[in-house]
Parts: structure tokens; C-alpha cells; sequence
């Protein structure tokens, strides 16, 4: 299925703008962005920049999520404002930076987010197959 990735994130006054992309890259390593706002001494009078860049492939966040066992939890947070053959859901940039895979469904967390967007046909059985276990073979 051919699939759009959109990969977005805000970067903060206080944040070093290098390392919020190397974790946001830490998932997504083709997410490449042109204009990265330069570190500034503190206090900096930078307001918040919106980073936004295309992906190639989830493939390291299903990879990670099935690491862990959590891919019904991906499941679950990757469907959760699925609308027709478009769907969005947030991940923790803190988590990444760990090598790790965290949905984020509710509040921000400290060490902020990225918000993926996907838009492909069939989108919903994507989902659906990519986070595919045997375990729900035993779940009624």
C-alpha cells in the first residue's frame, strides 16, 4: 500500500533543536529537515518553531512496538482518530530518544511529541496487519 508519513514536532525555547531531531529520527531516520533553528544561550528569546517532514516507513516504530509487546496498544492509539483513509496519533520524542516506542493518547509529556500523520487507502487494515500477534488468536 502506498502511504503518506507525515512526521511533525515542536520545538521549544529551551529545547536543543539538534537533539529533538535526533529523536525524532531515532524512529523515523529518513525524516529529513532543511531548516534546523539554531541552539541559543539561555534565556532565549526564540519562540517555538514547528518542525514538519515526510517519512518513508514506520517500520522502526511497528519493530519497536513489537519489541515491547505493545503492539495492541499501537493498534489501539494508531486507530483512535482514524477518519476514512487518514489517521494521527503522537508519540513521545523522550521515549525515542531511548530507542523506545511510547503512544502518547492523552497528556503531553515532559520531553514533548511528534505527531505522525498517515493518509492511505485501506488504511484501517494496514493498521490492522502491521500490528498483527498470535495472541489474538486467544482474545474473544
Amino acid at each position: 500500500m502506498e502511504m503518506s508519513i507525515t512526521v511533525a514536532t515542536t520545538v521549544l525555547p529551551h529545547e536543543d533543536a539538534r537533539r529533538v531531531v535526533e529523536s525524532v529520527q531515532s524512529l523515523f531516520p529518513q525524516w529529513i529537515i532543511e531548516n534546523i533553528p539554531e541552539q541559543h544561550e539561555y534565556p532565549s528569546m526564540r519562540k517555538p518553531v514547528r518542525l514538519v517532514g515526510e517519512a518513508e516507513s514506520l517500520d522502526l516504530v511497528i519493530e519497536g512496538a513489537a519489541k515491547q509487546r505493545i503492539l495492541d496498544t499501537a493498534l489501539d492509539a494508531m486507530t483512535l482518530e482514524l477518519v476514512g483513509d487518514s489517521t494521527s496519533f503522537s508519540l513521545s520524542r523522550q521515549a525515542a530518544f531511548a530507542n523506545k516506542v511510547s503512544f502518547v493518547v492523552e497528556e503531553r509529556p515532559i520531553g514533548g511529541v511528534m505527531d505522525v500523520t498517515l493518509t492511505g487507502t485501506d488504511l484501517e487494515l494496514w493498521i490492522e496487519q502491521e500490528t498483527w500477534h498470535d495472541g489474538r488468536h486467544y482474545v474473544p
